[in-house]
């Protein structure tokens, strides 16, 4: 197997590539992987991909020698000097100390006391939506679990709730621009948007947007996603007291900062749970064994959510920039060098993992990566555990019976493990 095959976004249109990912693990853990063209978007000069799991966790723990910051963290270069210095100010592409200084900004309203206040309403809007289709008999699991990451992050924002569709379609153009259905991403009902909503979306660029030089915009970029930044500041001019907008506002961020805090929460807070929620339930339904066992026994639900993630990572990889010249794996990376480590692959390491490759929901410890490692370790992380326990409980208690109904489809995209569809039915008719 090539292993460019790891970097092609098609390639996951089909699944993971665990096989070739077991295959580099024992063969070439760190090495070198082309950069082809896809479609509109030109080549690149090749990256250093990393894919076990001690690999993995050194780099992620060691900033002074990988660095988000000098190239960001997306394996594609940003477009323009321009595009990476903006994204430079985003919390997700900073190092020590800029890094730990935003984050304390946001920290107060992921710990767990926060969390713990939030769980109760989390719970009921999970059954809330699951309840609002259970007499259907039928429906696709990925528009169903949707909601739940929006309307929590709109609550933790304290984003007006005929708005929250807007989060969606952000994440959707800016995660999905791969894949031709997510990337005129445009679920918001007009008539439901407040009036800050309405001047926002006035400002949205044309799907086809694209660069004078005729190559595609950039979907990071401030230009394609002015209606995203405008609605930031005018929500910044209202801030709910003691919201996730307040602390942003007090926190003394410049005006990139706050526009690429917004950016952090709007996509990553949303598209990570949306992939993995619906990922999550799928294993499960692929492994009726696992799902009889959970039935009988709830209390594995927690340890069941960490084998989801560890079996269906929502993030596939993320890249780092070499710092000054250094040997991982037994290869010489050069100072400037991209370095991408797989979480996906880290996940199925045979020297951390028994038998990898099956789906245990008693598996204990589960050292999975899902939630990185190191100084960027996921800062929603427990707030994204409540959601998937919530879902999940709200499925297998208010759907009897739940099962696939169909293929799903998957997204295609080399960043994010994702679903675009999962048609599910319940009820005792098989």
């Amino acid at each position: 197997m090539n292993p460019v095959e790891a970097f092609l976004p098609e390639t996951y249109t089909a699944g993971v590539p665990y096989a070739l990912f077991a295959e580099l693990r024992a063969t070439r853990p760190v090495c070198r992987i082309e950069e082809p063209a896809v479609g509109a978007w030109p080549a690149g000069p090749g990256f250093w991909a990393v894919f076990r799991h001690a690999d993995v966790k050194h780099v992620l723990r060691t900033p002074e020698v990988f660095s988000s910051h000098l190239g960001a963290t997306q394996i594609r270069d940003p477009d323009t000097p321009a595009d990476l210095e903006f994204v430079r100010a985003m919390m997700l592409n900073q190092d020590p100390p800029d890094h730990s200084r935003s984050r304390r900004i946001v920290a107060a309203a992921f710990t767990p006391r926060a969390v713990r206040e939030l769980e109760e309403v989390i719970e009921e809007r999970a059954a809330a939506l699951v309840d609002s289709v259970a007499g259907r008999g039928e429906a696709d699991f990925v528009e169903l679990a949707a909601d739940l990451p929006v309307w929590t992050l709109a609550h933790v924002m304290g984003i007006p709730e005929g708005d929250r569709r807007l989060l969606f379609d952000w994440a959707g153009r800016v995660i999905g621009y791969q894949d031709a259905d997510y990337a005129g991403s445009s679920t918001a009902a007009l008539e439901e948007l407040s009036p800050m909503g309405r001047a926002a979306l006035a400002r949205r660029p044309a799907p086809a947007a694209r660069r004078p030089d005729g190559r595609p915009m950039n979907p990071r970029s401030r230009e394609a996603l002015a209606d995203m930044f405008a609605y930031a500041h005018a929500l910044a001019e209202r801030p709910r007291p003691g919201s996730v907008m307040a602390r942003m506002r007090e926190g003394g961020l410049s005006r990139d900062e706050f526009e690429n805090m917004f950016f952090l929460f709007a996509v990553a807070g949303n598209e990570t749970l949306r992939n993995g929620i619906p990922g999550g339930l799928l294993t499960l339904l692929d492994h009726p064994e696992s799902l009889r066992l959970l039935r009988d026994r709830p209390e594995l639900t927690g340890p069941a959510v960490e084998e989801m993630l560890r079996f269906w990572p929502p993030v596939i990889d993320f890249r780092r920039t070499a710092i000054r010249d250094v040997e991982l794996g037994g290869q010489l990376i050069r100072r400037g060098e991209k370095v991408v480590v797989f979480h996906a692959s880290a996940n199925r390491d045979e020297t951390v993992f028994t038998d990898p490759d099956r789906f245990d929901i008693t598996r204990a410890p589960n050292d999975h990566l899902s939630f990185g490692f190191g100084p960027h370790v996921c800062l929603g992380a427990r707030l994204a555990r409540v959601q998937m326990r919530a879902m999940l409980r709200a499925a297998l208690d208010r759907l009897p019976g739940l099962h696939r109904a169909g293929d799903p489809v998957r997204l295609t995209s080399n960043f994010q493990n994702g679903l675009k569809t999962l048609p599910v039915r319940w009820g005792t008719d098989r």
